[in-house]
């Protein structure tokens, strides 16, 4: 079993930072607060660095501000300082994590993403429905409030389980109990906005999926994010798994699924998933995706906006909207 072999003093160097930096820099080098920043670099890293080995770091507040696409989020925003931390912890711990997961989770993972998910969703379905000859089923659920419900302590723990340095475990907690969701002693939630929350997410739903395919041993299942689904031919099957499954997020994760969210149905009657409404034979855009990117282009009619666009449209049946957009 590959074991997390990183340590403390190992994890924070100077050179470690300064890499960090870098990849944190990437399309934001003309924002206020990251060219003052940077004006100081040098002793900007010296002073994180001393703070990070005298373990007298400690992380400071965040800004927040809503965004409205696709859905309404609250987005927290950490200072400078505390942003290019994440991304050290982030490029220290993401390999070994990531090696761990299972195949089919493809949120925030490297050669992953949605277009891979819907690809995989649409084998799948080939394959139970033996070339859309037999019925298919499929369960959808949503995890309720997501982000805002991720238990701290739970999260420590499985954190535990892979890394026995204590040191690289306090470090870990600076950035899990910087935000809570709620007043109280059970501290619960992880910020929209930071790059360590895309992991540590991860990380924490990657026991429920290896409860999935070890315990349970679904076969066709796929998550992304709060977002999965099972497939089957066998309806009875994924109502009596979808029991297991509720039973173990809400006593392991402390996670409810979503009551308004969750259903099963075949793939005729369109099951929408990442976006895009799944039918036997083709895909089509969601409306609410159709509507805003629709608005969007009319609002900010940029070539590189709508060859964005496009390009997201090649993975449907969209002639139409193709030809409306060019």
């Amino acid at each position: 079993m590959r074991r997390f072999i990183h340590t403390y003093d190992n994890i924070i160097t100077v050179e470690k930072l300064l890499k960090a930096w870098q990849e944190f820099l990437r399309d934001k080098k003309d924002r206020k607060d990251v060219i003052l920043f940077q004006a100081k670099l040098m002793d900007n890293i010296f002073s994180l660095h001393s703070d990070l080995k005298n373990k007298t770091y400690i992380h400071g507040g965040y800004v927040s501000f809503n965004i409205s696409d696709p859905k309404p989020r609250i987005i927290h925003k950490a200072m400078v300082r505390d942003r290019l931390f994440h991304h050290l912890i982030y490029q220290e711990l993401y390999e070994y994590f990531d090696s761990k997961f299972i195949n089919d989770s493809y949120s925030c993972r490297l050669g992953k993403g949605t277009h891979k998910a819907i690809n995989r969703f649409r084998d799948f379905h080939r394959k139970i429905s033996k070339n859309n000859t037999k019925t298919c089923f499929v369960l959808k659920c949503d995890i309720k409030k997501f982000f805002a419900n991720i238990n701290h302590d739970i999260l420590k723990q499985i954190l535990g389980k892979h890394i026995k340095d204590k040191d690289i475990l306090w470090l870990l907690s600076q950035v899990i109990d910087s935000f809570s969701a709620r007043q109280g002693l059970d501290k619960i939630g992880l910020p929209l906005g930071n790059l360590t929350s895309q992991l540590l997410v991860n990380i924490y739903m990657n026991e429920f999926d290896q409860f999935v395919k070890r315990e349970l041993k679904v076969k066709y299942y796929i998550r992304y994010a709060d977002d999965f689904v099972v497939l089957s031919e066998d309806k009875k099957y994924l109502e009596d798994i979808l029991v297991k499954m509720k039973e173990f997020l809400e006593n392991k994760l402390k996670l409810q699924m979503h009551p308004d969210k969750v259903y099963i149905k075949t793939i005729t009657s369109g099951v929408d998933f990442l976006g895009w409404v799944q039918f036997p034979k083709h895909r089509v855009l969601r409306t609410s995706t159709k509507r805003r990117m629709l608005k969007n282009t009319q609002n900010n009619p940029k070539p590189e906006t709508i060859q964005s666009y496009l390009g997201l449209l090649k993975h449907g049946n969209t002639q139409k909207l193709q030809k409306m957009l060019k």
